[in-house]
């Protein structure tokens, strides 16, 4: 149970944005904002007054840079869970992906003036993405909630729950769905480095922000011997490649004939999220059923527990990353509670496993 607030510090050269996301975070009567700096040293000084829970830091600021603060925070003993704040620029996106690998928590994008629709759902991940920190192991580096802005929809409002599958599916192939949230960037990575070039089509969820899964995407292509990109309408989903579920866009697995392929698109936030791990595995329940095997790894809510449990009811072959491994372990535990889960497994073990069972 979480106590009286959640102690938030803001840490960003915009007066603007350090009062925006003020107003954002101070409208859940979960958390309370402690204070704001506009740079990295008035940070530290703030922090010696009072401890925050959380804090959030742009990449980009004056005097020092966000990744030096990161840097310096995580090397204490009991370092304090950051969530990066950027812009959606090029820079921005390449700087909050390296803040992910030296231990941030959580990427959210810098709030901006819009329409009703996006500032409510700029509330709902920004507010989301600070409790889901104040929750997360974090680990030092190694010496080297106010009522829902809106309604919290399933992914009924994308496609209906699938029909039983009578086994007259026209392929065999063996399609693999994944999804992930708070801590899932590296949780990915280790999973696909290690899966051989010939491995079965994967499509994945990670919860992140608009033009950010771009950056990801290109990262991890230049690490692991499958392919890996950004996920595109009509793309397929063939042997050796990751589909990456583009921010901001809900991504489905569709099949025609023997082809597998994406489909990607708009509507409304499933489970406060879009792309919605719920809206991939109901996809893959309907148009995969058994020929699916799915992961569900670390991540803070419960996003993914009913697809997970439709696949699980037509026959797919269902993982979930277990407590001791997962920075949170929200989703995985969730999926385990109703039932959804096939077999737990620590990170390590999760990719032999799916290999196991996709050849």
């Amino acid at each position: 149970m979480i106590g009286s607030h959640i102690k938030v510090l803001i840490v960003d050269d915009s007066a603007v944005v350090r009062q925006t996301l003020s107003e954002v975070l101070e409208s859940d009567r979960l958390i309370k904002v402690i204070g704001t700096a506009m740079d990295p040293i008035f940070a530290l000084k703030k922090i010696q007054e009072e401890r925050p829970d959380v804090i959030i830091s742009d990449v980009e600021m004056p005097r020092m840079d966000g990744l030096s603060f990161l840097k310096q925070i995580m090397s204490e003993k009991q370092p304090i869970p950051i969530v990066i704040c950027s812009s959606k620029t090029e820079t921005g996106s390449e700087n909050a992906l390296k803040a992910l690998e030296y231990g941030a928590v959580d990427i959210i994008q810098k709030p901006k003036l819009g329409t009703k629709e996006f500032l409510e759902e700029s509330k709902v991940r920004i507010c989301d993405a600070v409790k889901a920190a104040y929750h997360a192991k974090v680990r030092p580096l190694p010496q080297y909630s106010s009522p829902p802005v809106q309604p919290k929809l399933t992914a009924d409002v994308i496609l209906p729950k699938p029909e039983p599958i009578a086994g007259n599916l026209e392929t065999t192939e063996k399609i693999i769905v994944v999804g992930a949230s708070t801590g899932g960037t590296e949780a990915l990575r280790e999973f696909l480095e290690v899966l051989p070039v010939d491995a079965p089509g994967i499509v994945i969820v990670q919860h992140m922000p608009e033009h950010f899964t771009t950056a990801f995407a290109k990262r991890l292509d230049g690490l692991c011997k499958i392919s890996v990109k950004e996920a595109e309408d009509n793309d397929t989903v063939l042997r050796g490649r990751a589909l990456i579920a583009p921010g901001n866009k809900h991504t489905l697995l569709k099949r025609a004939g023997a082809r597998y392929y994406v489909e990607v698109k708009d509507g409304p936030l499933v489970c406060r999220h879009r792309p919605s791990v719920d809206v991939l595995f109901r996809s893959a329940a309907r148009y995969a059923g058994k020929n699916a095997v799915a992961v569900i790894m670390t991540g803070m809510g419960d996003d993914g527990s009913r697809g997970m449990k439709e696949l699980h009811e037509v026959g797919a072959y269902t993982i979930a990353q277990d407590e001791a491994t997962c920075v949170v372990f929200g989703m995985p535990n969730e999926a385990i509670k109703v039932g959804a889960v096939d077999i737990v497994l620590p990170l390590p073990k999760i990719a032999l496993e799916v290999l196991r069972r996709a050849y």
